[in-house]
């Protein structure tokens, strides 16, 4: 993938949570302007921008179009470290009585969203312990 453009409401709320998020993961800030902010890791970047051209306010991460964009998160120790902070940052834990394997007893992740409605999965390198 070479970038992801994401459409926000309010560009400094997003900069908070998407920002403390995307630099906790390893990426680092890319672009900046009035309207936007990008962050990179490696070749590919993340753009979050509160256009003039929005046609709505809310986004609704259930109706057609993008639903969550999942990342990896380093091993479950990582992934749990993250919950914890987040929701200083403007992130809710969803799903909450399935976590961490509300993906599935594969995998371990956590879903989260941000104040405006969009969804991270993040994703652990390795499953991790599943408690009896």
């Amino acid at each position: 993938m070479h970038h992801v453009e994401v459409w926000v409401p309010d560009l400094e709320l997003a900069r908070r949570s998407w920002g403390w998020l995307l630099t906790e993961l390893g990426w680092e800030l890319f672009q900046e302007w009035p309207a936007g902010r990008s962050w990179r890791l490696g070749p590919t970047y993340l753009v979050l921008e509160e256009s003039p051209a929005l046609s709505s306010r809310t986004h609704d991460r259930r109706a057609p179009g993008l639903n969550h964009l999942a990342f990896h998160a380093g091993p479950p120790a990582a992934v749990d470290r993250l919950v914890g902070r987040a929701p200083g940052y403007g992130w809710s834990l969803l799903f909450a009585d399935r976590h961490p394997y509300a993906g599935g007893p594969e995998t371990y992740a956590a879903y989260l969203a941000d104040g405006s409605g969009y969804e991270v999965e993040l994703v652990a390198s390795t499953p991790g312990p599943r408690s009896a």
